[in-house]
């Protein structure tokens, strides 16, 4: 019985979640610091407070209501939010796009046989293997078949 958990645990995908939950809790402490630290009291300084809204509530009959930290989630949510798009995610997206293959864009048609989509210039289908007739203007067929 241990035998099979401990097989289960030691799986590559287990052992790497883990690692990424541990490094995701790092650095949402890390973003976090940073909004509360930085960001935070630069929106106080726009808005002419000391940018902690925790204090500030409403009555309704006698029941007061803590809007503040409400909105104090939800400006530190907004932050965070933007902080991980601007910081993370628009890096790496040009990163990838950078090292990405270059996809060729060659033209493409239907196989008359299977309907699939091949490149043009194809002399057989990659899909069922008949023999294409080769078409005017695509001297690489033209070459492959004489």
């Amino acid at each position: 019985m241990f035998k099979g958990f401990r097989s289960f645990l030691l799986r590559g995908n287990v052992v790497d979640l883990a690692v990424g939950i541990v490094i995701g809790a790092a650095f949402t402490a890390v973003v976090t610091g940073f909004v509360t630290a930085f960001l935070t009291p630069l929106i106080g300084v726009a808005t002419g407070t000391i940018g902690d809204f925790t204090q500030k509530t409403f009555e309704v009959g006698g029941t007061a209501f803590p809007y503040g930290a409400f909105l104090n989630a939800l400006i530190s949510f907004l932050l965070i939010a933007a902080v991980i798009y601007f910081v993370v995610v628009v890096p790496v997206g040009k990163l990838q796009a950078r090292f990405e293959p270059k996809a060729s864009e060659q033209p493409k048609t239907d196989c008359p046989e299977c309907l699939s989509r091949i490149p043009a210039a194809a002399v057989r289908c990659s899909f069922c293997t008949s023999e294409l007739t080769p078409l005017p203007g695509f001297p690489a067929q033209a070459l492959q078949n004489s």
